[in-house]
């Protein structure tokens, strides 16, 4: 049963003006900044605001002499507010491809690896069933784009759930865990190395994901419980070209899923390392978000990821 008071707020006090006027000052921190961006004068933006305030009850910023900070219930708003303009946007679009005859588009994020492999054979499967279909993909963190989900410019991610508060709000559709390899050129000079140690492999050149990211807090546990310490020459990245280009040209190792580099290893230019690193990276899977109903392409995408993940790692996926 839906809560009186909210149902007054929302008919009776908020407007679009209001939605687009936190989205700007979330993005701006500045009222006058966030007015402008909104068409709006800075009075007009205060006013706004001041009436959002009133209505309920509590601040949702906090003024500073430079600007303004949300508070935790600006926070809420401002994400809030966020998804609901995207889903007028989604709604607009809609409309206009149904007018022009088109079938439908779906907003995709996906972290590094399932970007290899699984979204590829999925878009083509995709546009061999709807080939008007239009599909705009976005390959980051997981942390980026359930963020990006959660508040309404993607459809759905092929990730992982960091965080509690997100996973109330979201459903996932595990897919595969993401062992990884020590990954080097096919001449590295420790490939035929028997009985091959991690005392060893620490004075190599690494290639290094950034710090704070789950792997890296993996391999410092690795590092640490064979009282080890870090290794001295690391590049740190995440770019894909650049990792593959550094391996090729140098003695260098990573820690990577074999997926992400099989072509390379195909044709002979990187191998993989006689050392079992452990790593097994948690499940990524197929999040969206709940209690929501996706767009025709959206909802053709979704049917089709689940035909593509069953087939590729051989077990069912929810429907």
């Amino acid at each position: 049963m839906s809560d009186p008071r909210a149902d007054r707020f929302v008919r009776s006090h908020l407007k679009t003006r209001h939605l687009v006027l936190l989205v700007e000052l979330g993005r701006h921190g500045s009222i006058l900044h966030a007015a402008q961006a909104a068409n709006l004068t800075q009075p007009a933006a205060s006013k706004l605001l001041g009436e959002l305030e009133h209505a309920l009850g509590v601040p949702l910023f906090d003024r500073l002499p430079r600007g303004v900070v949300p508070t935790s219930y600006g926070e809420v708003l401002i994400r809030r507010a966020g998804a609901a303009l995207s889903e007028m946007d989604a709604a607009h679009q809609e409309i206009m491809e149904l007018l022009s005859g088109l079938s439908g588009r779906v907003a995709v994020g996906t972290v590094m690896t399932p970007s290899i492999n699984l979204l590829p054979q999925t878009v083509q499967l995709l546009k061999s069933r709807y080939s008007r279909v239009h599909v705009s993909i976005t390959v980051d963190s997981s942390k980026v784009l359930i963020a990006r989900l959660r508040a309404g410019e993607l459809d759905m991610v092929i990730g992982r759930i960091l965080d509690s508060d997100s996973a109330n709000e979201l459903n996932f559709e595990p897919l595969t865990d993401e062992p990884h390899s020590l990954i080097a050129r096919a001449a590295h000079p420790l490939v035929n190395e028997p009985d091959l140690t991690l005392e060893q492999l620490v004075n190599e050149g690494w290639i290094m994901p950034p710090a704070g990211s789950i792997l890296r807090d993996r391999l410092t546990a690795l590092f640490l419980s064979h009282g080890l310490d870090q290794p001295i020459e690391t590049v740190e990245t995440t770019a894909l070209p650049m990792i593959t280009n550094l391996l090729i040209g140098s003695n260098m190792i990573s820690a990577l899923p074999e997926e992400l580099v099989r072509p390379y290893i195909d044709i002979g230019l990187l191998t993989v390392l006689p050392y079992d690193l452990g790593l097994r990276m948690d499940w990524y899977g197929i999040v969206t978000r709940k209690h929501h109903k996706l767009s025709p392409g959206a909802q053709a995408m979704l049917s089709t990821l689940r035909d593509v993940a069953a087939n590729l790692y051989q077990q069912p996926t929810e429907r």
